[in-house]
């Protein structure tokens, strides 16, 4: 059985996170989902909680029929050594790592192999999404509606346009 790790903010999960864990699934078995920057919240880069973020991906794959996953937490620790050793301490055994982030590509590059980099998708992202909402230009058709649904549910727009105000 092959496991693949998935790792990313997902600040906030959008259509294209949604498009890399059904790719990654057609190539893998079970996916871990490791969300990054999990002690991280409240910030205009983190807005969400782990626990928010975690239930937006849960509520977006019960929905897609996605079954075979888990997620789990990855705090920042500042060390990339130690950000890989709490990941192979804390995480399920895994065969490959999916990301298209730089950094987390360069650190597990030094501490590891099979290592796929996602093809990001053109205009979507997360920091476009929170852009949109600051803007309070339409950023719901960029997210599953179970997200867009559970932001409005728990006050993220006014939280993030809230945040930004502050900065």
């Amino acid at each position: 059985m092959k496991r693949a790790l998935f790792i990313g903010r997902f600040q906030p999960f959008h259509n294209a996170h949604l498009i890399d864990v059904k790719k990654i699934l057609g190539e893998c078995d079970e996916i871990i989902i490791a969300i990054g920057s999990s002690n991280e919240k409240n910030t205009g880069e983190n807005p969400f909680s782990y626990n928010e973020r975690r239930r937006m991906i849960a509520n977006t794959l019960k929905k897609s029929k996605i079954r075979n996953y888990k997620i789990y937490p990855v705090p920042d620790l500042y060390d990339d050594s130690k950000w890989i050793g709490y990941i192979k301490k804390n995480l399920p055994k895994f065969d490959h790592v999916y990301s298209g982030n730089k950094w987390t590509l360069k650190c597990f590059k030094k501490h590891d192999s099979g290592i796929k980099k996602i093809k990001l998708l053109k205009g979507i992202s997360s920091t476009i999404v929170r852009d949109k909402i600051i803007k309070n230009n339409k950023w719901e058709k960029m997210v599953p509606k179970q997200v867009a649904d559970y932001i409005r549910k728990i006050k993220g727009v006014e939280r993030i346009q809230r945040i930004y105000r502050k900065s």
